[in-house]
C-alpha cells in the first residue's frame, strides 16, 4: 500500500518539458507548411481583412426615421392627396399608401340584414348556428329576414347598419406608382459618440428637391419613387394594387471609422416582406378598416366605414461601426500565432500513427529520465548526452535531436 501511495506522489511531483525532434521528411514538411499557410491565410484574409477583428465594434445602433409621401391620384373619380391616402399621417418609419378603399356610408347603430351567402337563411334555426360568429359585421340576433316564403333571406345582426359589403368591384388608384417617398434618417453609435444622417455633406437643398434615388447614378438621394421601389423588388403595381402588400426599405450603416466619419454612408435595399403569403389564398395582401364619425342635427351619430387596401412600407435601420483597438488586435494576433501550432499537432498525429518508423519517432519524442540516470551519466562522463544512441545526432539549435533517413521515406 505504501509503495502505491509513494508511486502516486512521485508521479505527481514530476516535471515535463518539450523535447525537439527534427524529422527530415519531405512529406511531413510539406504537410506542416501547407497547414501553416492555410491558417495564416485564414487569419489575414478572413479574420483581419474581411471581419476586421482588429477593430472594436459597436452594434448598438440608435436610429430615428421620419417619412413624407407626395403625389396626387384618382380613386373612384375623386382626387386624392397625401392626407387622404397615407396612414398614419405622422410620418413614422411604418406607413401605408392606400390603393383601394371600399366605403360604407351613413352607418348608424341598429339592426339590419347581414350580407354574404354564408348568412343566407330560410328560417330562424339557420341563423342560430351563427351565434358567436366573428365573421359577421355585427352580433347575430337569431332572426331570419326574408321578403317572402319562396325567397332566401339573410340573418339579422345588431350593430352598425347597413352592413359592409366588401365584395364590390372597385378600380384601384394606379397613380400610386408616381408618388414619391422622402426618408429622413439619423443614426448614432453611442460607443464612439458618432452621429450621422442620410444626407451626404455635399448635398444642397436644391439637390434634394430635384434628385430621385438610383442605386448606381444617385445612391445617396433620400427620395424614392414608388414604381422604382417595386421594380427593385421585382414587382409591379398591379401585383399589389388590388390586395395590398408589405414592402421593406432597409437602410444599412456599415461604418469603418478608421477611414473617417465622412465615409460613413447609408446603403439602401428593398424586399417584399409578405412574400411567404403572396400566393396564400387564405390571407394574402394587406388591408385594414377605419371610420370617420359624424353627428346629425338631432344628435344621432353616424359614420362612414373605410376598408382600405394598402401597400405598407416598413423602413428598417441596421448597421454597425468599427474602429481600431489595440486590445482586439493583440487578442487576435495571439490567437493567430497559437493556431499556427495546429500544424505541429497534425504532423505529430501522422508521424505517430500513419507513417513508417512511427515507433522510432515515438521512442525519441517521449522519453523518461530519472535523477539517478542523470547522476550516473554525469559521473561517467560530464560531457555525455543522455539516451543518445549511435546514428542519432544532436543538432546545434536548442539541443534538438535530428532523425535522418537514407531515403525519401519519413523516419
Amino acid at each position: 500500500m505504501g509503495s502505491i501511495v509513494k508511486g502516486y506522489i512521485t508521479d505527481f511531483f514530476t516535471y515535463e518539458t518539450t523535447k525537439s525532434v527534427v524529422v527530415k521528411s519531405w512529406t511531413v514538411g510539406i504537410i506542416n507548411r501547407i497547414v501553416q499557410l492555410l491558417i495564416i491565410t485564414y487569419f489575414v484574409g478572413w479574420v483581419f481583412i474581411h471581419e476586421k477583428s482588429y477593430q472594436n465594434q459597436d452594434t448598438g445602433i440608435e436610429s430615428s426615421v421620419m417619412t413624407k409621401v407626395k403625389g396626387f391620384g384618382d380613386l373612384n373619380g375623386e382626387l386624392m392627396d397625401v392626407a387622404d391616402y397615407v396612414f398614419p399621417q405622422q410620418g413614422a418609419g411604418i406607413f401605408c399608401i392606400m390603393t383601394k378603399v371600399i366605403l360604407t356610408k351613413n352607418q348608424t347603430r341598429g339592426t339590419c340584414a347581414e350580407v354574404g351567402k354564408s348568412f343566407n337563411c330560410s328560417k330562424a334555426e339557420d341563423c342560430k348556428k351563427h351565434f358567436g360568429s366573428i365573421l359577421s359585421n355585427g352580433v347575430i340576433t337569431g332572426v331570419c329576414l326574408n321578403s317572402g316564403n319562396d325567397t332566401a333571406g339573410y340573418c339579422e345582426i345588431s350593430g352598425w347598419c347597413p352592413a359592409e359589403d366588401d365584395g364590390v368591384k372597385i378600380k384601384p388608384m394606379m397613380d400610386v406608382e408616381n408618388f414619391t417617398i422622402f426618408i429622413k434618417n439619423s443614426v448614432r453609435f453611442p460607443l464612439f459618440k458618432v452621429t450621422r444622417g442620410n444626407f451626404v455633406s455635399t448635398m444642397t437643398s436644391d439637390d434634394i428637391k430635384k434628385c430621385t434615388y438610383h442605386p448606381k447614378t444617385n445612391p445617396y438621394c433620400p427620395i424614392f419613387r414608388v414604381k422604382d421601389v417595386l421594380t427593385y423588388t421585382d414587382l409591379k403595381l398591379s401585383d399589389l394594387a388590388y390586395k395590398g402588400g408589405e414592402i421593406g426599405i432597409n437602410i444599412e450603416w456599415k461604418c469603418n471609422l478608421d477611414h473617417g466619419i465622412d465615409y460613413c454612408l447609408p446603403k439602401y435595399s428593398f424586399t417584399r416582406l409578405d412574400a411567404p403569403f403572396a400566393k396564400n389564398a387564405v390571407s394574402n395582401g394587406y388591408n385594414f378598416r377605419f371610420a370617420k364619425y359624424f353627428m346629425t342635427e338631432n344628435g344621432t351619430e353616424f359614420r362612414t366605414l373605410h376598408k382600405a387596401y394598402a401597400i405598407r412600407f416598413d423602413v428598417m435601420v441596421t448597421g454597425n461601426a468599427g474602429k481600431f483597438n489595440t486590445v482586439q488586435t493583440l487578442i487576435h494576433l495571439v490567437a493567430a500565432f497559437t493556431s499556427i501550432g495546429l500544424g505541429t499537432v497534425l504532423c505529430d498525429l501522422i508521424l505517430l500513427n500513419f507513417l513508417k518508423g512511427a515507433d522510432q519517432y515515438k521512442a525519441k519524442k517521449f522519453e523518461e529520465v530519472s535523477m539517478a540516470q542523470i547522476e550516473a551519466s554525469l559521473s561517467q562522463s560530464p560531457d555525455s548526452q543522455l539516451s543518445l544512441k549511435p546514428g542519432i545526432k544532436s543538432s546545434y539549435d536548442s539541443g534538438a535531436i535530428s532523425l535522418a533517413t537514407t531515403s525519401d521515406q519519413p523516419i
